[in-house]
């Protein structure tokens, strides 16, 4: 496993991985996620096959819109990896959106994994998927971003997984973990206001959502959790760590404990200034999306090797 930047480092403003391209509007689209139909939305290059797939889970009390919510069109995931020739897929996890009637109380983090690896085949079997899926999670979507990338088998398509907004550690004291599904801490979540544009939280009006019960449960258990599903993670993995990530531990201890278990033939661990936990949506947010898409493009060339 070859880790690279285990200590927060300075960035560098991320190189577009390929020239623009024209971007068909983002739509709304539902998949079969197993006999459980998951809402999302999509954003798709004019030019096809697009070089691969960026599949999007959100965090808890969001949605699909997180990828999507900013102002700014040259801002939105969603819209920057079109325009850099991917496909865009921005799920409604299980729970959310067109699900929410049916699992009320939503699922637990290994079922909603399932559920993601159902969507997938079901978008390859539709759609051409490219060189493959890179999934990209936030928050408690991370943690079913890496579980879903634990239980892939080969040939899945799985190309790697970033994450933002979880460890291995909690931050907070337990006594706090218990209430986080139920009643949001904004200081933990957001961090300072100012890291976010004016509009932020009028537009997030439209895709903040209630936890369901079933995720909220296992909120506090996820440390215990964590090692066995990255020692069965073996593609390459990226997390990103807030300046004012609040919730999760990310001092040098707990980025080594983080990164001893993966199995994954490459581990990164970014930095990312001037932002709070909910990064997509904060003024950095266009400089977070480029790295990631860096990022997306690596996996791409060393699926290609």
């Amino acid at each position: 496993m070859a880790v690279q930047q285990v200590e927060p480092v300075e960035p560098v403003e991320p190189v577009e991985p390929v020239r623009q391209q024209q971007v068909q509007p983002v739509r709304r689209v539902e998949l079969d996620a197993g006999g459980i139909r998951l809402s999302g939305l999509l954003a798709l290059p004019s030019a096809a096959p697009p070089r691969a797939v960026l599949v999007a889970l959100h965090g808890g009390g969001m949605a699909a819109g997180y990828f999507h919510g900013q102002a700014e069109a040259s801002t939105s995931l969603l819209s920057l990896a079109a325009g850099a020739g991917y496909a865009a897929l921005a799920l409604d996890r299980p729970g959310y959106g067109l699900s929410a009637r049916r699992l009320p109380h939503g699922l637990p983090v290994a079922e909603q994994a399932r559920c993601v690896r159902a969507a997938l085949r079901a978008y390859a079997a539709e759609r051409d998927p490219g060189a493959g899926f890179l999934l990209v999670g936030h928050s408690l979507g991370g943690k079913v971003a890496l579980t879903t990338a634990a239980a892939a088998e080969c040939g899945e398509g799985l190309l790697g997984v970033d994450v933002s907004g979880v460890g291995a550690r909690w931050a907070v004291p337990p006594d706090r973990l218990a209430t986080l599904g139920h009643r949001p801490d904004h200081r933990l979540h957001w961090g300072p206001l100012t890291l976010y544009p004016p509009e932020t939280f009028r537009l997030a009006r439209g895709f903040v959502a209630p936890v369901p019960a079933r995720e909220a449960e296992e909120i506090p258990d996820w440390p215990g959790k964590y090692a066995e599903v990255a020692r069965r993670i073996r593609i390459p993995v990226r997390f990103t760590f807030a300046e004012y990530e609040r919730l999760w531990a990310w001092d040098p201890p707990a980025l080594r404990e983080l990164t001893r278990s993966l199995a994954a033939p490459l581990v990164r661990v970014d930095h990312e200034p001037d932002a709070g936990h909910n990064i997509s949506l904060g003024r950095t947010a266009r400089r977070h999306h480029l790295r990631l898409l860096d990022f997306l493009e690596e996996c791409r060339a060393r699926g290609a090797r």
